[in-house]
C-alpha cells in the first residue's frame, strides 16, 4: 500500500495567470481581502478565471489615473491570488474575496486583446534565516505593538495577525500593507526579495510613521485644549449671566451698550423729528447681531447723538471790566477788535441771551489773529476749538460724510461740539481765504449754512441727518485777504481789519510778550538777557520790518539760542547785555539796510502806497523818456487792473502837458517807460493812479518830487481822484519808511479817524479831490 505524499501548494500554482491591474496600492502575499470588480474587461477576466482554477495574478499600473490599462504600464512584479468567492452587486459589477499566495515575475505576456494572460515565473523570499532577521522580526514586532497602541485604526484582529505570522518576509509584508505609504514605496518593498532589506526598510517606515503620530498627537493635544478652554469659558459666562440675571444686573455687553444708550437718550429729552430718528436707530440696534457691521455702523452713530451738547447752556453773568482787563493782558493794541468784542458782550448782558456772532478777522500773518481768538474765549469764559480750512476741497469736512459710507464721520462743526461739550463754544475756522473746491464739493457754499443767523438754528449735518441748533456758536474766522472769499459768504460775516503794528508797537510788544515767551522756550531766566531799547528798535527795523510779529519772533529765538549756547560752554557769563553795536554778532548782517528806504533822487520817480496780503507796503515809481514813436511801455508785473490804471494816467498827463508848456510833438517822440521795481512781485489794483500820473509828470517836466513824501488815490480819465481801501496799513508802511507827507483821496478823510494817534503823529495828511491839487503838492 503506497503513502499518501503532501504536496506543497506552490507546486500547485499554474505558470499562467489571468492578470487584474491594481489602481490603487499593491496586495502583498499571505493576505485575505475583499477586491471590487466594476470593468467589463475584469469581469471578464474573473468569470474566465473561476471557469478554469480560480487563479488570478495581481499587478499594479504605473499610472494610478490611467483608465484604459495597457501591459505596458504595468508593474512586472505582483501577486498570485486565489478567488475563494464572488458576491455579485447591484449595479453590475462584483465583489470578490481572494487569498493572496505568492510574489511572480511577468516572463511575457501572452494575448495582445481580449482577457491579459501572462507567462509567469513565481519568486521566493531570500536571507530569511540569520540572526539578524530573528532580531529585525523581534523590532518590528515590538516597534508595531507601541505604534498600534497609540493608533486607534489598528484594530485587535490586527494585533493578533501580526503575532500568529510565523514568516519574517510575511511579517513585513502584513506591516507594510496597514501602514499609510505611498504607492510606489509599497511597490518597491514587493519587488524585494531580500526579507533582510525588505525588513529594514519597513523599520524605516514605521519609525517615520511614530514621528507623524507624535505630531498629530501633539496637535490634537493642543485643538483638545482650546476646545477645553473654550467650553470651560462658554460654561463660567453662562454661571456668570445666571448669577447677574438673579442678582437683577446686566445680562451681556449688548444689553449693557443698550441701556447705557437708552438711559443717555431719554435724559435729554428729545422732541420732533430728533425724538423719531433717534428711537427709530435705538429700536434697530436693540435687535441687531453684535457681530453684524451694521451694529458697530448704528452704536457710533447712537454715541456721538448722545456725545453732542443738546442741552442749552445757562446763561452766565457777564463781568465786563474782568474780560476788558483779559484781552487788555494778552494783547497790546487792537483797540478796534477790544471794543467789538465789548460791544458783543454788552448787548449778551442786556438781552440775557447766549446767541452767537460771526467776525471775520482780516489782517497780514503774524498780526495776531489766531491769539486773539483765544483770547476771545478767554474773556468770555467760553470753551474754544478751532480747525483750518486753508486748502479744503471736500464739503463733508464741514457737513459731515453720510452713513452709508464706510468709516463716515460727522464734519468738524459738529466734531468740535462733541470735543467741547458746551451748546456756546468760541468757534475758529482759520484760513477762510484758502479754501479750495473740486468735484467732491464747495466748502465755502457748505459754509453758507454754518454762518448764516437765520439758517444755522437748525443746521443739518449729513451724518447726524437731524437739525441741531449752532445758532449759540461764537464763530470767528480769519483770513489774510477778502479778495478770495465768496460775496454771499462775506455778507454774513462782520469785519475787523488787524493792521500791522508799527517801530514803537512792536518794540512793546516784544517787551511784554514775546521776550518772557523766547527766554522760556530757550531755558533762560529773565535775568540771563537785558535789551536796551535801541537793540529792540534795530531788530524792527533792520530784521523784520514786515506788519506782523513773526520774524521778530524768529529774532529773539536766534538770539536766545546762541546765548544758551554761550552759557553751557561757558564761553561768557550772564547777563548778556544786547544794544545795536552787538547785534549783528548774534543776528549777522542786516536784512533791511538803511538804504533801502526809498528814496527820489531825480525827476521821474515818486512814492506809492500800497496794500497787500502782507500787510501795507511801499512802491517806488519810476519813469524815462526814450527817444521814439512815441507810446507808453510798462513793466514791473503789473496787474490789469494796474495797466489800465497806467494807461489813464499816460491819457491825463498828455491832456494837462499844455498847462507845463509841454507840446504834443514831446509825445509823438518820445516813449515813456514806466517801471515798478521787485519785478518777481505781482502788482495790482487802481490806487497807484495818482502816483504813476506824478511820475510821467515829473519826467516830462524834468522837476523832481519832493523826498519823503507818498500818495495813493485811484485816478479817473477826468483828473478826479477817487477813494482807496487800507489806508491804515498804507499809513504803517508810510511811517515805517520814514515818509512825513501823505496825499490821500478827500473821500477817505474819514478812514484818518479811524488809524491811531500814535500812528499818524508826525505824518501830515494832504486830502485831494483832483490830480490838480496832486500837482500843487508834489514839486
Amino acid at each position: 500500500m503506497l503513502e499518501k505524499q503532501l504536496i506543497p501548494v506552490e507546486q500547485l500554482l499554474p505558470n499562467k495567470l489571468f492578470i487584474i491591474p491594481l489602481v490603487g496600492k499593491p496586495i502583498f502575499p499571505g493576505i485575505f481581502t475583499p477586491l471590487i470588480i466594476e470593468s467589463s474587461h475584469d469581469l471578464e477576466i474573473i468569470e474566465l478565471a473561476l471557469a478554469a482554477d480560480s487563479m488570478i495574478g495581481l499587478l499594479l499600473d504605473k499610472d494610478d489615473e490611467n483608465e484604459d490599462v495597457a501591459t505596458g504600464s504595468l508593474y512586472s512584479i505582483g501577486t498570485a491570488a486565489k478567488i475563494v468567492k464572488k458576491i455579485n452587486l447591484p449595479d453590475g459589477g462584483v465583489n470578490i474575496f481572494i487569498s493572496t499566495l505568492k510574489r511572480f515575475r511577468v516572463k511575457k505576456f501572452l494575448s495582445d486583446s481580449g482577457p491579459t494572460v501572462a507567462a509567469i515565473e513565481y519568486l521566493e523570499d531570500e536571507n530569511d534565516k540569520t540572526i539578524e532577521v530573528k532580531a529585525l522580526t523581534r523590532s518590528l514586532l515590538s516597534e508595531m505593538k507601541q505604534l498600534s497602541e497609540n493608533n486607534p485604526l489598528f484594530s485587535e484582529e490586527m494585533r493578533l495577525n501580526m503575532v500568529n505570522i510565523d514568516h519574517p518576509g510575511k511579517i513585513a509584508d502584513f506591516i507594510t500593507s496597514i501602514l499609510n505609504t505611498e504607492r510606489e514605496v509599497q511597490q518597491n518593498i514587493l519587488e524585494t526579495l531580500d526579507v533582510q532589506k525588505r525588513m529594514e526598510d519597513v523599520l524605516v517606515f514605521i519609525k517615520k510613521e511614530q514621528e507623524l503620530l507624535k505630531i498629530q498627537k501633539k496637535i490634537q493635544n493642543q485643538i483638545n485644549e482650546k476646545i477645553e478652554k473654550s467650553q470651560r469659558d462658554y460654561f463660567l459666562k453662562e454661571e456668570l449671566k445666571a448669577i447677574k440675571q438673579e442678582l437683577g444686573m446686566v445680562v451681556d455687553s449688548k444689553s449693557s451698550e443698550y441701556n447705557r444708550l437708552k438711559e443717555a437718550i431719554e435724559k435729554l429729552n428729545f422732541e420732533g423729528e430728533v425724538k423719531e430718528q433717534v428711537e427709530r436707530e435705538l429700536e434697530k440696534f436693540s435687535m441687531m447681531d453684535p457681530n453684524a457691521s451694521e451694529y458697530i455702523v448704528t452704536r457710533n452713530y447712537l454715541d456721538t447723538i448722545t456725545s453732542l451738547p443738546w442741552i442749552k447752556s445757562g446763561h452766565k453773568d457777564i463781568d465786563l471790566e474782568k474780560s476788558k482787563e483779559i484781552l487788555d493782558k494778552d494783547h497790546y493794541g487792537l483797540e478796534d477788535v477790544k471794543e467789538r468784542i465789548l460791544e458783543y458782550l454788552a448787548v449778551r448782558k442786556l438781552k440775557k441771551d447766549t446767541k452767537g456772532s460771526i467776525i471775520c478777522l482780516v489782517g497780514a500773518p503774524g498780526v495776531g489773529k489766531t491769539s486773539v481768538g483765544i483770547s476771545i474765549a478767554r474773556a468770555l469764559d467760553k470753551k474754544f476749538f478751532r480747525f483750518s480750512v486753508g486748502g479744503m476741497r471736500d464739503e463733508a469736512e464741514i457737513k459731515g460724510h453720510r452713513r452709508t459710507y464706510v468709516g463716515a464721520m460727522p464734519g468738524k462743526i459738529i466734531q468740535g461740539l462733541k470735543i467741547v461739550k458746551s451748546s456756546d463754544p468760541v468757534f475758529m475756522i482759520d484760513e477762510i481765504d484758502k479754501m479750495g473746491s473740486s468735484y467732491q464739493g464747495d466748502p465755502s457754499s457748505a459754509l453758507l449754512e454754518v454762518l448764516d443767523p437765520e439758517q444755522n438754528y437748525a443746521f443739518r449735518d449729513h451724518y447726524l441727518d437731524t437739525p441741531f441748533d449752532i445758532s449759540d456758536i461764537l464763530f470767528i474766522v480769519t483770513a489774510n485777504t477778502l479778495d478770495t472769499i465768496p460775496r454771499p459768504l462775506l455778507d454774513r460775516m462782520e469785519v475787523i481789519r488787524l493792521s500791522g503794528y508799527i517801530e514803537e508797537e512792536k518794540i512793546a510788544i516784544a517787551k511784554k510778550y514775546l521776550i518772557p515767551k523766547s527766554l522760556s522756550k530757550s531755558g533762560l531766566k529773565r535775568k540771563d538777557v537785558r535789551y536796551n531799547k535801541s537793540a529792540l528798535s534795530t531788530i524792527s527795523v533792520n530784521y523784520a520790518r514786515e506788519a506782523g510779529m513773526r520774524n521778530y519772533e524768529k529774532a529773539l529765538d536766534k538770539i536766545h539760542r546762541k546765548i544758551a549756547k554761550k552759557l553751557v560752554l561757558k564761553e561768557e557769563k550772564s547777563p548778556f547785555k544786547l544794544n545795536s553795536e552787538n547785534l549783528t554778532d548774534y543776528l549777522g548782517k542786516p536784512v533791511f539796510r538803511e538804504e533801502e528806504i526809498k528814496k527820489i533822487e531825480k525827476p521821474g520817480m515818486a512814492i506809492g502806497l500800497a496794500w497787500t496780503n502782507f500787510g501795507g507796503d511801499t512802491l517806488l515809481i519810476e519813469a524815462i523818456n526814450i527817444p521814439g514813436k512815441g507810446g507808453i511801455k510798462l513793466t514791473g508785473q503789473m496787474g490789469d487792473v494796474m495797466k489800465e490804471s497806467a494807461n489813464i494816467a499816460y491819457s491825463y498827463v498828455k491832456h494837462i502837458a499844455g498847462n507845463f508848456n509841454i507840446g504834443p510833438e514831446y509825445f509823438e517822440k518820445n516813449t515813456l517807460h514806466l517801471h515798478i521795481p521787485e519785478g518777481a512781485t505781482p502788482k495790482d489794483g487802481p490806487s497807484a493812479g495818482i502816483t504813476m500820473a506824478s511820475t510821467l509828470l515829473s519826467v516830462a517836466t524834468g522837476r523832481q518830487i519832493k523826498n519823503n513824501l507818498a500818495m495813493t488815490g485811484e485816478l479817473s480819465l477826468t483828473g478826479k481822484v477817487l477813494p482807496i481801501g487800507g489806508l491804515k496799513e498804507k499809513t504803517i508802511a508810510a511811517r515805517r519808511n520814514k515818509i512825513k507827507t501823505i496825499i490821500i483821496p478827500d473821500a477817505n478823510q474819514r478812514d484818518l479817524e479811524e488809524i491811531p494817534e500814535h500812528i499818524q503823529k508826525g505824518i501830515k495828511f494832504f486830502p485831494v479831490t483832483t490830480l490838480e491839487e496832486v500837482i500843487k503838492l508834489i514839486f
